[in-house]
């Protein structure tokens, strides 16, 4: 019987997905899709902590800004299946947009409001194919 220690931190299963390769070759997503989620893993996941060590064909296929979420946003998220992750990112968006529509209110500078909503549209833009990373290669649908 082999022994376990108990004070060991659980092994997960993230890491070992993350590190396979083939995995990424049977999702059911177009090769565009396949060769980002291929230079996400090498630089390190969603976190992406091994950014530097990619070279610039690397980087380009990364593609770390998605016009269509741009475009889209919540929209784009629920279209992919990540609804969860998308009414959570409207709704922390829009609550900070508020609350800076409020301060920028109060200096006087209400104008600048108004260019508030391109910058939650980046946010989804950002954000739309590191969230999709985690839904398809690590399986992680959650919340955040």
């Amino acid at each position: 019987m082999p022994k376990i220690n108990p004070y060991s931190p659980p092994t997960a299963d993230v890491e070992d997905r993350l590190l396979d390769a083939e995995h990424i070759d049977d999702l059911p997503v177009s090769e565009v899709w396949k060769k980002k989620f291929k230079a996400m893993r090498k630089a390190g996941g969603p976190g992406m902590k091994n950014l530097n060590s990619l070279s610039k064909a690397e980087r380009k296929d990364l593609g770390s800004f998605n016009v269509v979420a741009f475009l889209f946003g919540p929209l784009y998220y629920m279209a992919k299946g990540m609804w969860r992750r998308g009414i959570l990112l409207f709704a922390v968006c829009v609550a900070a947009v508020i609350v800076i529509d409020i301060a920028l209110g109060l200096i006087g500078l209400e104008n600048f409001g108004k260019a508030l909503g391109y910058g939650v549209a980046g946010v989804f833009a950002v954000r739309a194919n590191a969230d999709y990373y985690k839904k398809m290669v690590l399986g992680d649908n959650g919340w955040w």
